[in-house]
């Protein structure tokens, strides 16, 4: 019996990036690269028509990011696997990927036979991290780093965008003092001090991007 092709979108805005993985990629009898495109939106947009199994997806591109395109296609088409392919190897952006529900992350200079594992791995339902994030991911004193919850990204969102505290507690219907406490938590888990840590963390994680998104 024949067996069926693994459909894998690539979605990177360097072209050259896309293209060099594409041709990995395509030396595998197994695989289809259904596409490479450029941005969130259009994986967004064009999802529905290409039906990729996996999405080879980066974090930062312009536009829409790959994390809050990643959220609006796990609501769309839940069943669709995607990993992370980024050149970042923090913890903060390794864990707050997972968090936003991407079954795997790769660093972009792994060797191309891991790239083949990990969707090989996400396909089998399991969750794949590539060696040099794990060690990320390994705290140095022996505790284990917390993700943001649901309702942390909302308000770190909030903070980002230059909402005062009270700003914050008036759209979000909660109080004040909650918007405190979450605003220390968020700091210790990320591990930033200031304000314009978060602003910061947020940008590069591309939460500001296409902030009709909800997070």
């Amino acid at each position: 019996m024949t067996q069926s092709l693994v459909r894998v979108l690539i979605v990177d805005d360097h072209p050259m990036v896309a293209e060099g993985i594409q041709s990995i990629l395509e030396s595998y009898d197994d695989i289809e690269v259904v596409g490479t495109l450029g941005n969130g939106q259009e994986v967004v947009d064009q999802t529905e028509t290409l039906k990729p199994d996996v999405i080879l997806m980066d974090l930062n591109m312009p536009g829409l990011g790959g994390l809050s395109a990643t959220e609006i296609l796990l609501e769309r088409a839940p069943d669709t696997r995607i990993l992370i392919l980024s050149m970042h190897d923090s913890p903060e952006y390794i864990s707050t990927a997972l968090s936003y529900g991407a079954m795997g992350y790769v660093l972009k200079d792994v060797p191309t036979d891991e790239i083949k594992q990990a969707i090989d791995t996400v396909m089998n339902g399991e969750r794949y991290l590539c060696t040099g994030a794990k060690g990320s991911l390994e705290p140095k004193d022996g505790t284990t780093r917390e993700a943001l919850t649901g309702r942390e990204q909302t308000i770190l969102l909030q903070l980002a965008q230059g909402k005062s505290n009270k700003e914050v507690a008036i759209a979000l219907d909660i109080s004040v003092r909650t918007v405190e406490t979450h605003r220390k938590n968020i700091k210790r888990k990320l591990g930033i001090s200031s304000t314009a840590g978060l602003t910061r963390y947020a940008m590069e994680h591309g939460m500001l991007q296409g902030t009709g998104a909800q997070l």
